[in-house]
This record gives C-alpha cells, structure tokens and sequence, in this order.
C-alpha cells in the first residue's frame, strides 16, 4: 500500500469534499426552477467559480443578540454563519471513498481517474437524495469525463483495466437502466439512465465481472434500503426512493472490488 498516494487521496477529498456543499446546495432544486444563487437569507453567492464552489455557510448572515433583562445593554451582535447544506457529511464521505479507491488501485493511472470522479459522484448522490434529481449539468459530463480520462489511462503502463470493455460497459449498463426506464417510468427516472452511463463506464474497465458485480450491489443496496423503510413503516411499495445513491455505493463497491482483483 502506498502510504503517500493514500495521504494525496485524503488531502484531496477534504479540498474537494470542502467544496462541494455550495453546489449541492445551488443544484438541489426541482426541474422547473432555476438553479439557486442567493442563501436563504437573500444574499447572492459569491466565491470560487462564481460561487458554485464553498462551504455550506453564508458569511453575510449574522443573527442580532436580544437586549439583556433589566435594561441592560446588548452584548455586541455575534456573527453566526447560517448552514444551507450538508456541511460535514458529504466531505466526510468524499474523504472516505477517496482514500479506498486508492487504497484499493495503488499507483496505478486509473486511480487518478477515480480520485477525480469521486467528488462529482458524492455531488451527485447529495442533490438525488435532497430533490431526487441528478442534473444532465453533471450526469452527462461526468459520462464524458470517465470514457475521456480513461482513454488516457490507457495509453499508460501498468493500467489495471481496458478502454474498450470500458465503452462497451458503459453502453451496457446504460441501456439496461433505459430498458427498465421503458418498463417502468415511474419506477426508474431518466436521470438514472445517465448516471448508469458513467457508472458502466467505470465499471467496465475492469471488465464484465465487475460491471456486474457493482450494478447489482447498487440494486441490493437499493432494496436494502427500501425494505428497511417499510418496515419501519415509513414508505410503502409506492413511495419513490431516490436511487442514485445507491448506484453510486454499488458502483464503489465494484470499483473497490476491480481495483483490488487487478
């Protein structure tokens, strides 16, 4: 195990992780609104890249301390940043996924690929799971990116995998997400169907085992979960989950699994 790319791999995910809140926060909208631009206190966003980039807090908010019983002067009015999104959770998360795919692939050049999907994936997972969405903004580059920047790969020695079985994972997986879309529109949203493109893309590098290994833990998990809710009697068999995250874990787990296996 290399110590020193697990140590880049975490440094990494907390920078990205960090900020990723912003985003999630400004994509979480329903598909006929506009993406957010302003805190929920009103005041616009700004900071890195035209404030899409940040953390979960709004400098501009301060809540004014009461006057003190008795006539007493007020203390001085203590700024308090306002949290608007997930602030620990997600680069927490991000954090953990990229130490174990390094953990996981070693020095190897797709590694680089993962570190950098990663932060996208768990952005991704945050806005399904808030406004069961995952925008075409973010699916289909992130599509783009993985069948891009595993080309790369490929031209470099020691790879642990194939750009072809990569395309054709993708294609695969894609199409039996559009297949179950057609059967079931209510039950599989399009959104899924993209997502699953990037999701076989990475998969099949590693060939068809894991590509298959990695779409049916993201069912199982899905399942898992939706079982749990209705035994807690919190869902029923029509409740919507949003089912993004779980593809997203079941694809780690593939990956995890290729990595190790390669």
């Amino acid at each position: 195990m290399d110590a020193t790319l697990i140590a880049v791999a975490a440094l990494w995910g907390a920078v990205a992780g960090l900020l990723l809140p912003r985003a999630a926060y400004r994509f979480s909208v329903e598909p006929e609104e506009p993406w957010r631009a302003a805190c929920p206190a009103g005041h616009a966003l700004t900071g890195p890249a035209g404030g899409w980039l940040g953390p979960a807090r709004c400098g501009a908010c301060a809540v004014a301390v009461p006057s003190l019983p008795g006539g007493a002067a007020p203390q001085a009015p203590r700024p308090r940043r306002r949290g608007y999104a997930p602030a620990v959770v997600a680069p927490a998360v991000t954090v953990l996924a990229c130490v174990a795919l390094a953990a996981a692939t070693g020095p190897r050049p797709e590694a680089v690929v993962w570190l950098l999907l990663a932060p996208v994936a768990v952005l991704l997972a945050v806005i399904d799971r808030r406004v069961h969405r995952l925008p075409d903004t973010l699916t289909l580059p992130l599509a783009g990116a993985a069948a891009l920047l595993l080309g790369c790969a490929a031209l470099l020695p020691e790879r642990g995998g194939s750009w072809t079985s990569a395309l054709l994972g993708g294609a695969a997986l894609g199409g039996f997400y559009f297949l179950l879309f057609l059967i079931n529109p209510n039950g599989m949203g399009f959104g899924d169907v993209k997502l699953a493109l990037a999701l076989g893309v990475a998969l099949g590098w590693y060939g068809w085992g894991v590509l298959c290994a990695g779409g049916f833990a993201g069912f199982l998990f899905g399942a898992l979960y939706g079982a749990g809710l209705m035994l807690a009697r919190r869902a029923g068999r029509s409740t919507g989950i949003p089912f993004g995250p779980f593809m997203i874990a079941g694809a780690l787990v593939g990956l995890l699994f290729g990595g190790l296996a390669a």
